[in-house]
């Protein structure tokens, strides 16, 4: 058991070359975001939902992704909106939402 409901994985990975990657498209701004909105829901910690950085998830050509378990289903987003979206919709109500996932190898 992983202590918590939800475990939501934001890739954060930044490329130097400038080839397509998550990090140079705010990822990490919308992953504090995230947890930062979590935080204000008390949606966040133990038992609730778990907001992690990851590196490259091998999706940068769909990114940015993030990528909520124990489901396993995978995002995008363009803003705090869509992040608003996934929080109210999966982290709260347990529904997919199907107009952010990306159809990947994984699920």
């Amino acid at each position: 058991m992983s202590g918590f409901e939800y475990h939501v994985f934001f890739c954060v990975n930044q490329r130097d070359d400038g080839s397509a990657c998550c990090g140079a498209r705010g990822a990490n701004r919308m992953r504090d975001y995230a947890k930062s909105r979590l935080k204000e829901l008390g949606l966040h910690g133990p038992g609730k939902v778990r907001i992690n950085k990851a590196g490259c998830m091998g999706h940068c050509d769909q990114g940015p992704v993030v990528v909520v378990y124990p489901e396993g289903v995978w995002y995008t987003w363009v803003d705090e909106e869509d992040i608003d979206e996934i929080i109210d919709e999966h982290l709260r109500k347990g529904r997919i939402v199907e107009r952010l996932r990306l159809t990947t190898d994984e699920g």
